[in-house]
């Protein structure tokens, strides 16, 4: 086995349910998948004492999930108050609806379409819950409605498909912007560096005790993909299917279309910086991923 303590963001091991820090608690969901991981992540979050609670990503359409959430906060003696989404991947959106629709709540997101309920949320925003606070920082690149939150409190940041517990996630082309991506890690580093948060609480895979360590692997390895992508351009691999099938080799094929669609961002990219002639390519995408 390997040493958590050696891995990228210091992971804590097994994906668990379960309390993670003083104010946020796991639900897995399950929904196992080589784009989502072992499940997606379902936060409860709430300030201690209080007795209303925050959801962010009900996840999946699954009763059964999103009735465990509920059952989860009330055995803390919690009434889920309020819904927010970090994106809008169906592995993290899909339920919010029929959450809502259980929970009597709000759901509250960047993107309008999937709002219910008078209020959005923006770059800036604070959420005041129960005495808590959720800061909005806007993350996008994995998608273009990518967000994360801040918790001040416990020095942590839930951030959705931005930063995962483990591997590394898609730039959903073309929607996902590889541009935008860097700027958001770059912002989640200040987060790191000024603000002192030290835990990522991510939308798949374990949670990261090293935030910075982990924010910074990121940025590396985006930076040796970007590189071997213009390398493989140079070498006559002009679309998004030859590029992935050179840089991609030792890469599962089942998650070669999700890389493709990185690739096309990193294609992109390179092109808008002038670094390659931009040439053509395909592909489809979801959730998360590994090592793209």
């Amino acid at each position: 086995m390997s040493d958590a303590a050696a891995l990228p963001g210091q992971p804590r091991g097994a994906v668990l349910s379960g309390p993670a820090t003083t104010r946020a608690v796991n639900v897995l969901a399950p929904n196992a998948s080589p784009m989502t991981l072992d499940g997606t992540n379902t936060w409860i979050v709430a300030e201690p004492g209080s007795d209303l609670a925050v959801v962010i990503d009900p996840g999946p359409l699954d009763d059964a999930h999103l009735r465990a959430v509920m059952e989860t906060a009330e055995r803390a003696g919690r009434r889920i108050a309020l819904t927010l989404l970090t994106h809008g991947h169906p592995d993290h959106a899909e339920g919010a609806a029929r959450f809502a629709e259980l929970t009597r709540t709000k759901v509250r997101a960047l993107d309008p379409a999937l709002r219910l309920g008078d209020e959005g949320l923006t770059a800036g925003d604070v959420v005041t819950t129960g005495g808590l606070e959720l800061r909005v920082v806007p993350t996008p690149g994995h998608t273009a409605d990518s967000l994360s939150f801040h918790l001040p409190a416990d020095r942590a940041v839930l951030t959705g498909d931005t930063i995962l517990g483990r591997g590394t996630t898609v730039v959903a082309h073309p929607d996902g912007r590889l541009g935008d991506y860097l700027d958001s890690l770059r912002r989640l580093r200040s987060l790191t560096v000024d603000d002192g948060v030290h835990t990522v609480l991510p939308g798949h895979g374990p949670v990261l005790d090293d935030a910075q360590g982990a924010v910074e692997f990121y940025l590396a390895h985006r930076a040796h993909r970007l590189a071997q992508v213009e390398t493989a351009v140079e070498a006559g691999h002009r679309t998004a299917s030859q590029v992935v099938a050179h840089v991609y080799a030792d890469v599962d094929r089942s998650l070669w279309p999700a890389a493709e669609l990185s690739v096309l961002a990193q294609l992109e990219y390179l092109g808008e910086h002038g670094l390659i002639e931009t040439g053509g390519g395909g592909g489809a995408g979801g959730g998360g991923g590994e090592e793209m």
